[in-house]
């Protein structure tokens, strides 16, 4: 229920940055300042926070238990001082919240936090500075803006003992130092606890990331590729399985990170949705797709393979580490909304989360292509293994081919080509499976093949999936029947969006969205979509147009479609 709730919670964060860009005033205004700028160490000052919230706003409690984003304050370094208690507050207001399950504490009027701090015994005196970063909400009904504020505050540490006077309000109210151990301990545990969560987080995005659209072609690949590795003999079956997994783990963990560094979440969706990425890897399948036909076998050239230092793992090694690189790029179409998800939860935490969650995230996600990787090898080093397996990777070959268009129709949607579209694409994907059936039948050969003295029950129902599948394609090009969502989501979208304001029942600008939902007094509902985004187009495809769903949106909300990459 908690990852449920912090889900929601990020997901609302990622949809009101945008609302936040609209606000004509600041809805809360505050001050920050220290009870006694004076003091000694050892003694015990306290951070006053004075909060103005205008007319229809409020912010959360800082209690924990009252809110998914309580009011606190962050300190940048706590070896100066020791927290002493909570961030104080009133007795705030409290309403029960349907859509998260629980009882919700704020305030909607001038109201002062304050928390103590104990000034460390071995601070030697002088001028100090104490930074932080003050953490809140401001709502109305409609939207949150979350806040991360820094602040600095200045501390002039004089000579002498500490005054009785200064830590005797902390001490009566409850013993100094049982209490202070007590708080480092929870705090601790809080530290631990959110790093846990964080941990189990990237853990279920990386699993979660498997069922996305974009991973499928990657098994064919995968299977294909390593049943070349078995069949050359190139290495030890599962020290190349392991070179794999490891190759997928470090790259995306790199590139994460990197990312993180450099451009912030949305750097992963920025190179996912680039078209000169999505063109080189239509290239590169196209390249694979025609090795696997038996055109020309890839070797890495002798320079590379003399760089390596077993004889054993020449090529090998370096080949699938490749590999491992095309993979993450490939997968990093669908992947990114987890990545990016995953980046933002990490600026909550250490320095070091990023790196932490990126390396979970794809050890979960790389861990079921271990296995890929590893039983092919073994399979096409069995003795006997027949001119079958030849045609396996042949059929890996159309598969291939077939999801080389996918990337080369990104490239088309953003780059306006007009080349690559629904129909053509459509279309290229049905001959290329009718090709495929006819191969299986032995109809149309390839240059490694054996001669087929017989056809298999086996060929034949492969061969008939395969036609039928190409019919069914060929159906949905010239439009007589409907294609299946999860089909139609890989598919470019029928009509390119360029100058219209209006796509069904979604606007297309959120200025006009705002005229609107002023004068009809709704709420604004936004899709974050995109046209190399699958995922998006499978949503769209298979969940807004469910009844259920398509009547609470229509009835409730102005709809509005931002597309976040292509266009400015």
């Amino acid at each position: 229920m908690l990852m449920v709730k912090c889900f929601l919670f990020y997901l609302c964060i990622g949809l009101n940055i945008v609302l936040a860009g609209n606000s004509f005033s600041e809805p809360v205004t505050y001050k920050i300042k220290l009870d006694n700028k004076v003091i000694r160490s050892g003694e015990v000052l306290s951070v006053l926070i004075d909060l103005k919230i205008e007319k229809n706003f409020y912010v959360y409690s800082s209690n924990p238990e009252k809110s998914l984003s309580p009011t606190e304050i962050e300190w940048e370094d706590s070896s100066l001082f020791e927290i002493v208690g909570i961030l104080e507050e009133p007795i705030p207001q409290t309403k029960f919240s349907e859509s998260l399950k629980m009882e919700i504490g704020y305030h909607n009027s001038e109201v002062n936090f304050s928390q103590k701090l104990k000034i460390s015994e071995k601070l030697s005196p002088g001028n100090y500075k104490l930074n932080g970063t003050f953490i809140y909400q401001a709502c109305d009904p409609i939207k949150c803006i979350p806040h991360w504020d820094d602040f600095s505050l200045e501390i002039d540490v004089e000579p002498g003992d500490a005054r009785s006077s200064f830590i005797k309000d902390v001490v009566t109210d409850f013993n100094l130092d049982n209490e202070t151990e007590k708080l480092r301990s929870l705090s601790q545990v809080k530290s631990i606890s959110a790093l846990i969560e964080f941990f189990l987080m990237a853990f279920l995005a990386g699993l979660a990331a498997l069922l996305t659209p974009c991973v499928f072609p990657m098994i064919p690949i995968t299977v294909s590729f390593f049943t070349q590795q078995g069949e050359s003999r190139q290495g030890k079956p599962l020290k190349n399985a392991i070179i794999y997994t490891l190759g997928i783990i470090a790259t995306f963990s790199i590139l994460g990170f990197i990312l993180a560094l450099t451009l912030g979440a949305s750097g992963a969706n920025q190179l996912a949705s680039n078209p000169w990425v999505n063109l080189f890897i239509g290239v590169l399948f196209i390249y694979f797709a025609l090795s696997l036909f038996g055109m020309y076998e890839i070797e890495v050239p002798a320079k590379l393979r003399q760089f390596s230092l077993k004889q054993e793992g020449r090529g090998g090694v370096i080949g699938t580490l490749f590999m491992a690189v095309t993979f993450t790029l490939t997968s990093f179409t669908c992947t990114v909304q987890f990545i990016g998800l995953l980046l933002v939860a990490a600026s909550q935490g250490q320095w070091f989360w990023p790196m932490i969650g990126m390396i979970v995230f794809s050890a979960a996600f790389a861990s079921p292509f271990f296995f890929l990787a590893l039983f092919p090898q073994y399979l096409a080093k069995m003795p006997k293994s027949g001119g079958w397996l030849n045609s396996v990777k042949v059929v890996m070959g159309f598969l291939e081919l077939a999801a080389a268009f996918k990337f080369l129709s990104n490239t088309d949607l953003v780059m306006d080509w007009g080349i690559f579209t629904r129909d053509s694409v459509l279309a290229v994907w049905s001959f290329i499976f009718i090709i495929m059936s006819l191969y299986i039948l032995g109809k149309i050969s390839m240059p490694l093949d054996s001669k087929i003295k017989s056809i298999s029950i086996r060929r034949i129902i492969l061969s008939s999936l395969a036609f039928f599948f190409g019919v069914y394609l060929w159906l949905g090009f010239s439009n007589s029947i409907k294609i299946h969502g999860l089909i139609e989501s890989y598919l470019p979208p029928p009509v390119l969006l360029e100058s219209e304001n209006k796509e069904d029942n979604w606007l297309l600008n959120l200025d006009d969205a705002y005229e609107i939902a002023l004068k009809e007094n709704k709420p604004i509902f936004i899709d974050f979509t995109g046209y190399t985004c699958t995922n998006c187009r499978w949503m769209e495809i298979n969940i807004f147009p469910l009844p259920e769903v398509s009547e609470l949106l229509e009835n409730n909300f102005i709809l509005v479609k931002l597309y976040t990459d292509g266009k400015e």
